[in-house]
């Protein structure tokens, strides 16, 4: 392709992310890491190039977690008021039972001294 003055048109070229600037953070996008033929070692001096096929997936459930831990925090917060709430409201009924009682107590009493009364008139 030339252009006006009949120089070449650069080639388009497929954008390389750097270490500053990753391309994607995705771990899953992202290129293998390969070596050069330059700074390849002889045969057996260092530790073969691994894999490690559970890494990605750890990351993700890392990163998933930790996206997580504000509703993990938000649902035992909504444990805590709703366990309150009800010993709140077991406390009321049994204050309004004890009320309740000592309220029959005071009837069952009266009815005792009106029975006695009828029976010694």
């Amino acid at each position: 392709m030339t252009a006006g003055l009949g120089a070449m048109a650069p080639a388009r070229t497929e954008r390389i992310g750097t270490i500053d600037r990753p391309q994607t953070h995705d771990p899953r996008n992202q290129a293998p890491m390969t070596t050069t033929t330059t700074t390849r070692e002889p045969v057996g001096s260092a530790t073969p190039d691994v894999t490690i096929i559970g890494a990605n997936d750890s990351r993700q459930n890392r990163t998933r977690e930790m996206q997580l831990i504000p509703e993990a925090l938000a649902r035992a917060h909504m444990h805590d008021r709703m366990r309150e709430a009800e010993e709140g409201r077991q406390a009321s009924r049994l204050v309004a039972a004890r009320r309740m009682q000592r309220r029959a107590e005071r009837a069952s009493m009266r009815a005792r001294r009106a029975l006695a009364m009828a029976v010694m008139h």
